[in-house]
């Protein structure tokens, strides 16, 4: 799949998220959705081109699609990143211009690069001229003073000017002082209709939005004015919202997840990394979010919690803690 984005097909993505959406995550969150885009966590370009690239870069082929998320702001190193990443099997290459870190700021990406668009344009630029692969755009509506309804029309031009082919906006402004990364995705307010009226001015642009969405019935409802809904850490936290994102989003036929096979493939998964000399808990860590509102989902949350993390734990722990839960009792509840 060169660029999933010429069909014009509704997408469906889970956010990229630093210190999370790791492969263990995405290698999760595809047992559940085989047709969610996932996006890696922001990897710095740098970070590519001087570091351990296949420790940065290495994936599951079961992953995919898998669109890789690159910091920066200096056009040469975005296509050198870019170039790179051709060899690990991504579906797509993103530059992040939403994030609000200090962190990020400090590197000059991430949020700050609203004040820069012809920047943004010409990393945008240099990594087509790198790929053939969609290199898509994740920004804010605008950041501090900015006025968005002037801001983000204008970025967005800039950004199909410079052969974008999407655009996921996170419809709250960023304030670079004053504000967490935390506060950042709850205090800003939220303008989901002005990232309608980009995609109303821009229809043959896939335009994404993101954003304080919560569950798959308000997926459905910004679907039917934008391209794509992408879903952060409601999907991180109650994990059970992707098995049914390919019946609901892509019309795939529905059907229960069968969790004694998920079991299964996580235990298996599990003993292949421990054997790589891993440790449990950076697999399970990404589990907790499963089973929320099933009847004995907080014994499987302990168990996951504290023993995945003991010396020597092994995949036999993912088991116990799917035993923990009362399967039957749930569907009673909701049949009820």
């Amino acid at each position: 799949m060169k660029n999933q984005y010429i069909n014009r097909e509704k997408i469906f993505a889970v956010a990229p998220m630093i210190d999370w959406t790791d492969r263990h995550c995405r290698f999760l969150h595809r047992q559940l959705s085989s047709h969610a885009l996932l996006f890696t966590e922001m990897i710095v370009a740098d970070a590519i081109i001087h570091g351990r690239q296949d420790k940065l870069l290495s994936h599951h082929d079961a992953e995919n699609p898998v669109a890789l998320q690159l910091g920066g702001s200096v056009p040469e190193k975005l296509a050198e990143a870019t170039r790179i990443a051709l060899d690990y099997n991504y579906n797509e290459i993103n530059i992040n211009v939403g994030c609000p870190s200090d962190r990020v700021q400090s590197g000059t990406f991430g949020a700050c690069l609203m004040r820069e668009p012809e920047t943004v344009a010409r990393c945008v630029s240099a990594m087509k001229a790198a790929t053939d692969l969609a290199v898509t755009v994740k920004c804010r509506i605008g950041v501090d003073d900015q006025n968005p309804e002037d801001v983000l029309p204008d970025f967005i031009t800039r950004m199909i000017d410079a052969g974008a082919d999407a655009i996921w906006v996170h419809a709250r402004k960023a304030w670079l002082q004053g504000l967490s990364p935390k506060e950042n995705r709850e205090i800003p307010p939220l303008d989901y209709d002005l990232v309608y009226a980009m995609k109303a001015a821009n229809p043959g642009t896939f335009i994404g939005i993101n954003g304080g969405i919560s569950d798959l019935e308000q997926a459905k409802t910004h679907l039917e004015h934008v391209d794509g809904v992408m879903l952060g850490r409601a999907a991180y936290h109650n994990t059970n919202i992707l098995g049914d994102v390919d019946h609901v989003v892509y019309g795939a036929p529905s059907q229960e997840v069968d969790w004694q096979q998920l079991c299964q493939t996580m235990m298996a998964y599990a003993a292949d990394y421990i054997a790589t000399g891993g440790r449990l808990n950076h697999v399970t860590r990404h589990m907790v979010g499963l089973f929320q509102g099933f009847a004995g989902a907080r014994r499987f949350r302990q168990i996951l919690s504290s023993d995945a993390t003991k010396p020597g734990a092994g995949p036999e722990i993912i088991e116990a803690a799917f035993a923990a839960i009362d399967f039957e009792a749930t569907s009673l509840k909701a049949a009820g």
